[in-house]
């Protein structure tokens, strides 16, 4: 069974920085992107950014290009988000996802169970 563990989340002020971690385990993640959503209460999921299998296969949202940086341990099925200038928008729950494209919620197989991030002005 396929589970999806995030860490790194809280509260932090405008300007700030965050890394967010993501485990996976009981699968095998070869053939996915592992990544990130985020959902504010009211809207819906929103693709923040995913990671392939190869190294510089990195995608973002257009909203935290420049700002953020995912990276891939695939010795221990993980994926990380830093998030650096951050910003009141960037309040949200962020979602652990793995997909066959990783981009789209259409395409997610797996959710991990959301880790809050608080911006504060």
């Amino acid at each position: 069974q396929v589970q999806l563990v995030e860490s790194g989340g809280g509260l932090v002020q405008a300007g700030g920085s965050l890394r967010l971690s993501c485990a996976g385990s009981g699968g095998t993640f070869r053939t996915y992107f592992m990544g990130w959503f985020r959902q504010v209460p009211g809207k819906e999921r929103e693709f923040v950014a995913t990671h392939g299998w190869m190294a510089g296969s990195a995608i973002y949202a257009d909203s935290v290009k420049g700002r953020c940086t995912i990276s891939r341990d695939n010795t221990n099925d993980s994926v990380y988000l830093h998030m650096n200038n951050l910003n009141s928008e960037d309040t949200a729950v962020y979602y652990c996802a793995v997909g066959t494209i990783g981009t789209r919620e259409s395409t997610i197989n797996y959710w991990g169970r959301g880790t809050q991030v608080t911006v504060s002005s």
